[in-house]
């Protein structure tokens, strides 16, 4: 192994793993309240509102259907309006959630359509607010599946990272450019991958162990 290897597979992994946690949070926080909105705003569900669930629909469509790369060159002019700067990771955090976000959406949209419309129509009888639940049956309820959608899309923000480092995000997909491709370095390129997907294999693992036990738990106190 030559002797520059190892700081720049630990700069290069701890930009990943930079990008990505940060570009989650992000885009969970715009991914989530979306795809309850899609939900909920059905033909006969608790706050129905055809004409939002189209025109929400329609734009989500529309960035998923942009070219992930891109899609970051197109918002490389907002990243800088944020962050005051286009290059580097923290610059990339804001093409990678806005990109994710819809795709999580859509995620979430399937996970909360699993829940059993009789649990919806229960709460309705009770009284409780659309807020309500959406708090305390939507979610609680499919939560297992939103977990295992979550974990579906820090993968893909793993290998959006990976595109983003062409483009001067950093992190391992910039490495493997500019260190193994572009200086014919086998070492980097093989290094590189090898981490990727360690990191992915994790998250799958990690996710779908954590999504077993909150179904496990729930047949208990069922």
């Amino acid at each position: 192994m030559n002797s520059d290897l190892l700081p720049l597979l630990l700069q290069g992994t701890g930009e990943t793993l930079y990008m990505i946690l940060l570009a989650t949070v992000a885009s969970l926080v715009i991914g989530l309240p979306l795809g309850v909105i899609l939900v909920v705003t059905e033909k006969g569900h608790i706050m129905e509102s055809s004409q939002l669930n189209k025109v929400l629909g329609t734009i989500i469509n529309i960035v998923r259907s942009f070219p992930q790369i891109i899609l970051i060159v197109v918002l490389l002019p907002l990243a800088r309006l944020i962050v005051g700067t286009s290059l580097g990771s923290t610059a990339a955090i804001v093409p990678l959630a806005i990109g994710s976000a819809p795709f999580l959406a859509r995620v979430i949209e399937s996970s909360l359509k699993e829940v059993e419309n009789g649990k919806v129509e229960a709460a309705q009888a009770v009284g409780a607010r659309p807020i309500e639940v959406i708090g305390k049956v939507l979610i609680p309820e499919a939560l297992p599946s939103l977990i295992r959608g979550t974990t579906l899309a820090i993968i893909a923000i793993t290998g959006f990272t990976a595109i983003a480092g062409a483009i001067g995000a950093g992190g391992l997909g910039s490495l493997a450019i500019r260190f193994g491709y572009m200086r014919y370095r086998d070492d980097v390129m093989y290094s590189t991958v090898i981490i990727l997907i360690v990191m992915i294999q994790g998250v799958q693992l990690g996710g779908e162990l954590l999504a077993k036990r909150i179904d496990k738990r729930r047949h208990k106190l069922g």
